[in-house]
């Protein structure tokens, strides 16, 4: 006998990681725009070399044993009768619903359409522009620009590369100086153009891209790997932008909740809890959500558990991978900086594989 109806709306990371947790004891429905789970950290590789283009796709059918997938798009929540409607019209009854929407990114970490073929279409079209281009900027100098535009080079050793980035180190947000200089001598030693406080403003005038200090770089393909953008506006426009903060995200309490509610969770990217927006920090907040889900449902009366509360990791490893055989690892150190690791360790537990294994197992498949 399974404990009440769960619905958690998004497929990502954090969605996955819930519904499976939930799923030997909650009857679970998982709500996903795609057909196929999105492993998003193989999305750089797959939008630059043509054998990774299916790399990212990973069916959702083996995910559940006793829950229930359904491919459709959610337009609003009705909080007081507790059930989400769907685009098709159909009604979803909770009693405990999680929104795992997560985050918009850049292309070509994005995944267009709804179906892998469409999606798939829009790696080709990337790798066939990288192809042919001879000059091809990245802006932004964080993990994800720094990896696209080494996988760019490895790629095309023969097409011009720069870097842009607003900073004045690269991969400023880690905190990290040395973890910056180290990015930055492997892109300069692999003939990528590295220009520092360049923040690049959007748009371009016939492939000619301009920096807010009046500096220009024709270029034939652009992409901005500069932030992303939650995955919210379709709250806003069901009436609940009041469940926003100014930024976008959901605001939750201490045990991942959205405020004001207690059986409504927001996890992953979506939420505005403390912490980086990386993929460990969307799979610690599902854990959390799923014990405290259980709690909730299996509560009643005065033997009401408190829920546990989420305590965000201030620093967390990180891995950036330059190419499938280099990188850099960061490892947080208590009361220090983090600890910087190699290649080595950094092509065992990334480059490599881009963790495509890991995630295979995840959802029920073979690792190959």
């Amino acid at each position: 006998m399974r404990d009440g109806d769960v619905v958690v709306i998004g497929g990502g990371y954090a969605g996955v990681r819930l519904a499976k947790r939930l799923d030997a004891t909650s009857r679970v429905t998982l709500v996903d725009r795609k057909e196929v789970f999105f492993h998003r950290i193989a999305s750089l590789r797959a939008g630059v070399h043509p054998d990774w283009t299916a790399t990212p796709f990973i069916p959702y059918d083996r995910l559940l044993t006793h829950g229930r997938i359904v491919v459709g798009k959610a337009l609003r929540i009705d909080t007081a009768a507790r059930h989400v409607v769907l685009a098709t019209g159909e009604r979803i009854p909770y009693d405990v619903l999680v929104v795992a929407t997560g985050a918009d990114y850049p292309e070509p970490a994005r995944f267009t359409g709804t179906t892998a073929d469409e999606a798939a279409k829009g790696f080709t079209a990337h790798q066939q522009k990288i192809a042919a281009a001879r000059h091809v900027l990245v802006a932004g100098g964080g993990p994800s620009g720094v990896e696209l535009a080494a996988e760019i080079r490895l790629a095309h050793p023969h097409a011009r590369v720069t870097l842009a980035h607003a900073g004045e180190t690269l991969l400023n947000s880690t905190g990290s100086a040395w973890a910056g200089r180290r990015a930055r001598t492997w892109l300069e030693a692999h003939d990528i153009d590295v220009r520092l406080g360049s923040f690049m403003a959007p748009g371009n005038e016939f492939g000619v891209y301009k920096d807010t200090r009046g500096n220009t770089i024709e270029a034939d393909v652009s992409f901005w790997a500069t932030g992303i953008t939650p995955n919210t506006l379709w709250l806003r426009l069901a009436g609940h932008g009041d469940w926003l903060n100014p930024a976008g995200h959901i605001r939750v309490d201490r045990a991942l909740r959205v405020t004001g509610l207690r059986d409504v969770f927001a996890v992953g990217d979506v939420n505005d809890a403390a912490g980086q927006k990386v993929t460990q920090t969307a799979i610690a907040q599902a854990d959390l959500a799923a014990h405290n889900i259980r709690t909730h449902l299996a509560a009643s009366g005065r033997h009401r558990k408190e829920p546990r509360l989420y305590r965000p990791a201030h620093r967390t490893p990180l891995i950036v991978p330059f190419g499938g055989a280099d990188g850099l690892t960061l490892v947080p150190v208590p009361g220090g900086e983090s600890a910087v690791l190699g290649s080595r360790t950094t092509t065992v537990a990334k480059a490599k594989t881009l963790m495509t294994p890991y995630m295979r197992r995840q959802l029920g498949y073979s690792a190959a």
